[in-house]
C-alpha cells in the first residue's frame, strides 16, 4: 500500500510540473534567458515558409522574419528553432507551449483574435482559386458541378461560400497545400482555392490562377492568449520594421 501511494505522490508531482511547464507565461526576458526563440512555421509553402530538402533549410519570408525577430531577442538570428506546423496543429502546439510564436500564413479573423493574441498584419493576401490550363474553366461560373479543393482549418472555404452561392459547387478540404495541389494535379478535384500568394509558389506550365480576387486575408505573427508583453514587443518590431521597409524588403526578396 505504501508503494502505492509513493507512485501516485510521484505521479501527482509530474503531473504538476508538467502542468506549470505548459501554463507558464513567455516573455521576451525568458527568451532571452533561454536564448533560443521557438518558432511555428509552414514547411509547404514556397516562398513563405518551405523546407527545401536539398538544402535540409527552411526558407522563405516568414522563416528570415523570424530570424528578425530572434536576432531582436537574443541577439543572433541563428538563435531559432523551427517546428514544422500545419493549420490544424498550429493553434494547439502553440497552447501546448510547443512553440513561443506562430509565423506561418496564420490569417487574422475576428473569430482567432479570441482565442490567440495576432501582431499588425505582416503582409494582407487575397484568395484565389487555381485550375489546370486545359480545364475550360476561365471564371467562377465555370466551377459549377465543379470541386474545390481547400486546406482544413483554412479560412478559404467560409470565404468563398458568398462567391459560388449561385452555383453547385462542392468542396474537398486536405491536410496541406501541398496534398490540394496533389489532388488537383491528379483531377481529384477540379480547382484549389487559398491565398495568391501562396497559388504563385505552386504555379507550373500545366495550372493558371484565375483573375478574380476575394476576400482580404491579412497575416499576423500569433501568440499564446495570455502572453500579452510577448505579444506587445512583437507587435511594435512589426509596426517598425512596416514602416522602416524591412518588410517590404523581405516581399520584394520573395517576390511575394
Amino acid at each position: 500500500m505504501k508503494r502505492i501511494l509513493c507512485i501516485l505522490s510521484a505521479a501527482i508531482m509530474l503531473l504538476s510540473v508538467f502542468g506549470c511547464a505548459v501554463s507558464q507565461t513567455v516573455t521576451p526576458q525568458s527568451i532571452k534567458k533561454v536564448g533560443v526563440l521557438k518558432v511555428g512555421v509552414k514547411d509547404d509553402v514556397p516562398n513563405f515558409g518551405y523546407f527545401n530538402i536539398n538544402t535540409n533549410q527552411y526558407e522563405g519570408m516568414e522563416i528570415d522574419l523570424a530570424r528578425l525577430i530572434a536576432r531582436d531577442l537574443t541577439g543572433d538570428g541563428t538563435n531559432v528553432e523551427f517546428t514544422s506546423v500545419t493549420t490544424n496543429t498550429r493553434g494547439p502546439m502553440l497552447d501546448n507551449g510547443d512553440v513561443d510564436i506562430i509565423i506561418a500564413t496564420f490569417t487574422i479573423t475576428d473569430e482567432r483574435k479570441l482565442l490567440y493574441n495576432f501582431s499588425a498584419p505582416y503582409y494582407t493576401d487575397s484568395i484565389g482559386i487555381m485550375v489546370k490550363n486545359d480545364s475550360g474553366i476561365t471564371d467562377t461560373s465555370d466551377l459549377n458541378g465543379k470541386t474545390i479543393g481547400v486546406v482544413q482549418a483554412a479560412p478559404t472555404k467560409d470565404a468563398l461560400q458568398p462567391v459560388v452561392s449561385k452555383i453547385n459547387v462542392s468542396f474537398s478540404q486536405y491536410p496541406s497545400a501541398r496534398e490540394a495541389k496533389a489532388a488537383l494535379d491528379s483531377g481529384i478535384t477540379d480547382a484549389f482555392a487559398i491565398g495568391c500568394s501562396i497559388l504563385n509558389g505552386y504555379l507550373d506550365d500545366t495550372t493558371m490562377i484565375l483573375p478574380n480576387k476575394y476576400s482580404p486575408q491579412p497575416l499576423g505573427v500569433a501568440t499564446k492568449l495570455g502572453n500579452k508583453v510577448l505579444a506587445t514587443y512583437i507587435n511594435n518590431l512589426i509596426n517598425k520594421w512596416l514602416q522602416d521597409g524591412t518588410i517590404e524588403t523581405l516581399t520584394s526578396k520573395y517576390n511575394i
